[in-house]
């Protein structure tokens, strides 16, 4: 037996079900790029406020490169389970806010539909940071970016505009510095290369508030599966687990109206900086260097890598003397505490994140992890040795190759291999400071 609305009075008692009538739901959200994070965490908030009793929130999934989680949901209606562990508890509920999962290749007309429908007020995105289509010097790369939402986006808001339309918000829920504010400007950019008659517009009616995020969430295994069909009853393909922690922190700035999340958590602000450069070089830069310099170590687990005494010195390190003096906090913000929390996070051993899942895609994470720090401290003459540190387990990733997931690993392992370390850090640091600082 498998998930799905026909099963639903067949699960457990103890599972939380929907209480909306899903069906009545118009879809006022598209987001690109379904991955387990968006389910465990915008999904998960966007259920709870269909929960509460909002109309008009369901979601359109659209995956731009694989079709395996259109695969997953579509045949249980877009229904799956979200599972938060953490101290020695494990609490399920089944979220319904995903109504269809489309894949952009096979039918980008129907991802354009939905865009440029009166429904839809929102386009939300988790595409890492890759799927910005970024060149190495930050400007869009437009033949990368043909293979991106850019395409199918502006379409939709180019049918937007003609059919006399509202605008609509555009929402990055990546880990990117000011990803509202680099949102705007790679569109920008592409209405300029493709579209210029519709840049005017796009200023005038469209929003890209900034966004910091932050949940846990390791890849789902087929163990995880099995160990959750016992406990259900029942298959569930597109099942997420996650820590029971959640963070939304969201700039005030919509072009219409939105679910209300604050009412279940999220925090809507008016300067989201202090928050999102906290999360980028604290959690995110530490959890870079827990993954190099565990995976070097022979760990498998962040929970593994974070329980090595020095690797655990070298986190304090990283997020209270190095990161930590960069940031301007907010007034509610006590980052020695929240360095704390994190390493709690960190250790909680039913939360099994992947070392090797974190270490995907260095190129692209790395110099808003570590070399902002870093820059930061060679402006005042100060070092950073956790993160050189970081960085050279990262130069062993890189020449190991094995476990090397990203966009410029073959290209900085041939130049690794022509030139050295000095020339992937000189690459890396692109002129913002000495190299010597992170060799």
């Amino acid at each position: 037996m498998r998930l799905s609305p026909d099963t639903l009075a067949s699960l457990p008692g103890d599972i939380a079900v929907p209480s909306y009538d899903r069906e009545a739901q118009a879809i006022g959200i598209v987001h690109f790029g379904i991955g387990a994070f968006h389910r465990a965490h915008q999904a998960w908030y966007t259920d709870l406020a269909l929960n509460a009793g909002e109309q008009g929130w369901a979601i359109s999934g659209v995956s731009l490169r694989s079709a395996s989680v259109a695969e997953q949901l579509n045949p249980q209606d877009g229904l799956y389970s979200v599972t938060a562990r953490g101290g020695g508890t494990s609490a399920t509920r089944i979220v319904g806010a995903v109504r269809e999962v489309l894949f952009a290749p096979q039918d980008p007309e129907a991802v354009v539909a939905r865009i440029a429908s009166p429904d839809c007020r929102i386009v939300s995105f988790t595409v890492t940071e890759k799927g910005y289509a970024r060149a190495g010097d930050g400007s869009l790369d437009i033949a990368a970016a043909e293979h991106s939402f850019y395409p199918l986006l502006a379409e939709g808001l180019a049918q937007r505009k003609a059919a006399e339309l509202p605008g609509i918000t555009l929402l990055s829920c990546d880990n990117l510095a000011e990803n509202g504010q680099q949102l705007t400007r790679l569109m920008r950019e592409w209405l300029a290369a493709k579209d210029p008659a519709l840049i005017d517009w796009f200023a005038a009616h469209c929003t890209c508030p900034q966004t910091m995020i932050d949940r846990i969430v390791p890849a789902t295994t087929e163990e995880d599966r099995a160990a959750l069909e016992d406990k259900l009853g029942m298959r569930d393909e597109g099942a997420v687990l996650t820590e029971a922690f959640s963070q939304w922190v969201i700039e005030d700035r919509f072009a219409g109206p939105r679910p209300k999340w604050e009412d279940h958590g999220a925090q809507l602000v008016a300067d989201v900086a202090p928050y999102e450069t906290a999360k980028l070089r604290m959690l995110n830069g530490a959890h870079s260097m827990l993954a190099y310099c565990g995976l070097e170590r022979g760990f498998t687990f962040v929970h593994e890598a974070i329980a090595d005494p020095q690797l655990q010195a070298l986190t304090r390190l990283l997020m209270i003397e190095e990161a930590a003096p960069t940031i301007d906090a907010a007034p509610d913000q006590d980052l020695a505490a929240y360095a704390e929390s994190l390493i709690e996070r960190f250790a909680e051993p039913a939360v099994r994140h992947r070392l090797a899942q974190i270490a995907m895609d260095g190129s692209q994470k790395i110099p808003q992890r570590w070399l902002d720090t870093v820059t930061w401290h060679n402006d005042r003459g100060q070092e950073c040795p956790a993160i050189r540190t970081a960085f050279h387990a990262w130069i062993a990733h890189l020449a190991d190759g094995d476990l090397v997931n990203d966009p410029q690993g073959d290209e900085l392992r041939e130049l690794l291999g022509s030139a050295g370390p000095e020339a992937v850090a000189r690459r890396m640091a692109d002129g913002r400071f000495p190299i010597e600082a992170i060799l």
